[in-house]
């Protein structure tokens, strides 16, 4: 699941357009359809759904997860070795080659950089200096594509979030001047009020691609997000072992860019603004209002780096199973996991290097695998296309499904949905799923109907603080007008208590996630995670064989690019 690596200011027109051109106040929610025969679990379905088993999942996770692979960072070996087998897994359950050229991959390049940033950053006003730690107080890379950087003797400037937000009459550079300096700001969004932005669910203003392309936008020389483990949603350990390393990004296209793109503790955020006499919470306090400006600390630091650049490729993985009606089978349902994890990098308190990515995202790369097996099994094929898309480089900022989406295979006004796999159940049955995008389209009426014949309910998005929306890959399909969700791990375990479920993915995220410790282990049920899977292989079956495609609920923030799409293939 990508949450932090750091990646290329690409398209930035896109991204303007994007959060400044959109509404991004969630639509209303409206009570889910009960169940319809439209969408059903025939007898041939549940055959081949059958095919979806605890063996087929156990084994090939462990496959790919072990450290034969090298952990799947981008453009190494082990990415190879991972993309070739995936390659072979498709040809052994039947599936075609995803391009149109007869191949299975979609190769892209990437720079890798990997950054020397100085052992202690120091700051300076009147005379007095405040030093911070690499690694235990700030962590940062490059954000130029060059093999040397600096900024020197830049101002630091407080600008509360950072945000430029029209639609909510937010806006808090208030016109400064911001060229050549050094933007400190918070975390996340405005949540305090839900009329405000979307209350406490997070927007992709609140992200930090945002925060690094909004402070670029300024001409801003470096920016420094001030993490808290609340306003994160992980603590900063993530931060350190996800931005240590190399940091792998699309080629630069001359879109603005900082030099510099750090985070800093809290405890270390309040010794800086300290310095300048200030007292961070108060601070905080007055970003809190559409009047705040930016504020000058009087502050200056000059930073020197070296970085090494390693210019490659790697690629996405597809293959596709045909539609069986000649009318519709140029419209597809796309199945997305990422392929990729963090590879080699930063050993834990064991000496253990490798970071194998079991539950992220092997879970993901399988379930799917899993669901191919069972579209090939049925006695016919979908009335629509299947396509099983695996991405590379989400961990680096869903660059893969970035690719993908601005150079589609498929128009995208022919996608008719997607349907991600990020992760996967682990810890048995549970009584719902919960579903990342319930409220924004009408695929809520095929995973409810579903998810009701499987005696399941949905939850939606237990965390709407952290934006995982915007979070992996599906994302990157909405933006282009696609019908998009994210199917993930529910919480009410059959058999537990009610705090079970969350206790379990609490201990994850703070032992294992994006860390060496994240393997398969003989403790790992696969019950919940064969329902998932069944349930995403029929939801894509129900879509695949309906009348329509799928629509985004009126007023989606995700509406109009969805119309343009539509637009487009209708004037073919």
């Amino acid at each position: 699941m990508q949450t932090f690596r750091t990646r290329a200011l690409i398209a930035p027109l896109i991204a303007v357009a994007f959060v400044a051109g959109c509404k991004q106040r969630e639509p209303e929610r409206h009570p889910l359809p009960e169940p319809q025969s439209s969408v059903p679990i025939t007898p041939e379905a549940q055959i081949a759904a059958a095919e979806i088993t605890a063996d087929f999942l156990r084994e090939r996770i462990a496959t790919f997860s072990s450290d034969e692979f090298e952990g799947r960072g981008p453009a190494t070996p082990g990415d190879t070795k991972a993309r070739q087998w995936i390659i072979e897994q498709l040809k052994q359950i039947g599936f075609e080659p995803g391009g149109a050229d007869g191949s299975w991959e979609q190769p892209f390049d990437v720079v890798g950089i990997t950054t020397q940033m100085p052992k202690q950053w120091t700051f300076e006003r009147g005379g007095k200096k405040e030093s911070f730690k690499w690694w235990d107080e700030y962590i940062g890379s490059s954000g130029i594509q060059a093999e040397r950087g600096s900024i020197k003797n830049a101002e630091v400037v407080f600008v509360g979030y950072g945000i430029q937000a029209p639609e909510y009459e937010w806006d808090d550079f208030k016109g400064q001047d911001l060229k050549g300096k050094v933007l400190l700001m918070l975390n996340n969004d405005p949540d305090w009020d839900p009329n405000l932005f979307a209350g406490e669910t997070r927007l992709y203003y609140g992200r930090w691609t945002y925060k690094y392309e909004s402070a670029a936008r300024q001409g801003a020389a470096g920016a420094i997000i001030i993490h808290t483990t609340p306003s994160a949603g992980y603590p900063f350990q993530v931060v350190q072992t996800s931005w240590s390393g190399e940091q792998v990004e699309l080629p630069a296209e001359g879109e603005p860019r900082i030099t510099v793109r750090t985070w800093m503790t809290e405890d270390a955020a309040k010794r800086l603004v300290a310095l300048a006499g200030h007292d961070l919470d108060k601070l905080v306090e007055a970003a809190k209002s559409k009047d705040f400006a930016p504020v000058p600390l009087g502050i200056k630091t000059s930073l020197d780096f070296t970085a090494k650049l390693n210019r490659s490729q790697t690629a996405n993985v597809y293959g596709v199973l045909r539609g069986s009606d000649p009318k519709l089978a140029d419209e597809y349902i796309i199945y997305t996991a990422h392929h990729d994890h963090l590879g080699i990098g930063e050993p834990d308190a064991n000496g253990d290097r490798i970071y194998n990515g079991a539950m992220d995202n092997a879970t993901g790369v399988v379930q799917l695998l899993a669901i191919g097996k069972a579209m090939k099994a049925l006695p016919k094929p979908p009335r629509r296309s299947i396509m099983l898309l695996f991405v590379a480089a989400e961990e680096q900022g869903l660059l893969g499904s970035q690719y993908y989406a601005e150079h589609p295979t498929v128009p995208p006004g022919k996608i008719a949905a997607n349907i991600n796999y990020d992760g996967g159940n682990i810890w048995g049955r549970a009584r719902d799923i919960v579903y990342i995008g319930m409220g924004k389209s009408t695929l809520d009426q095929y995973v409810d109907a579903i998810a009701r014949l499987q005696d399941r309910r949905l939850t939606p998005d237990q965390f709407p603080d952290r934006g995982f929306f915007y979070r992996s890959d599906q994302f990157n399909f909405a933006k282009i007008g696609v019908p998009a969700l994210y199917l993930d791990t529910g919480t009410d375990f059959i058999g537990k208590d009610a705090e079970w479920g969350k206790a379990r993915l609490h201990e994850y995220e703070q032992k294992h996630y994006h860390q060496p410790s994240d393997e398969i282990s003989d403790d790992w049920n696969f019950e919940g995670m064969i329902e998932d899977a069944q349930l995403g292989f029929y939801v894509g079956l129900n879509i695949a064989n309906a009348d329509e495609m799928p629509t985004w609920t009126p007023g989606d923030e995700f509406e109009a690019a969805r119309k343009k799409a539509l637009e487009e293939v209708a004037g073919e």
